[in-house]
């Protein structure tokens, strides 16, 4: 029988990671983290920080004081999970409430060229980087790069 509750644990346990199952843990404020083990260099290897992101084709936060951020906020959730469509609808909401919000010009950029909709991502890297020209998180972003010809 226990050998058999095991087997049961590690079943649920797939089915709840197959079906997308949220738990709606959210880590704020993460630092770049080490580990303890060495690398080849002996130097320890380090987690990106959130705000890296963009430079592997994350989703950005914005600022939490920001018009639009909690929208965006939502968005970046969809965003990571691959719902597309409401990531869209979320970043559109929160470009709704602050066409300036430079973070949501960009996941909807992300997120459009995610449905095939290169012209439209392309316009939104565009504004993004025209509101944002200082923000290495959008300006050293390599997708960014790739639409815009730089």
């Amino acid at each position: 029988m226990k050998h058999s509750l095991g087997n049961l644990s590690w079943l649920m346990m797939l089915i709840a990671l197959g079906s997308g199952c949220d738990s709606g843990y959210q880590e704020k404020n993460m630092e770049p983290r080490t580990t303890s083990e060495p690398t080849a260099s002996s130097a320890p290897a380090t987690v990106p920080h959130p705000e890296d992101t963009a430079l592997h084709g994350g989703a950005l936060m914005a600022p939490q004081d920001t018009a639009g951020s909690k929208e965006n906020q939502e968005g970046v959730a969809h965003f990571e999970q691959g719902h597309w469509d409401a990531a869209q609808d979320h970043f559109l909401n929160a470009l709704a409430v602050n066409p300036d919000l430079a973070e949501a010009h960009y996941n909807i950029a992300l997120t459009l060229d995610k449905l095939g909709k290169h012209g439209e991502a392309t316009e939104h890297f565009q504004v993004a980087l025209d509101l944002a020209p200082n923000d290495p998180r959008i300006q050293d972003s390599s997708i960014l790069k790739a639409h815009l010809g730089r």
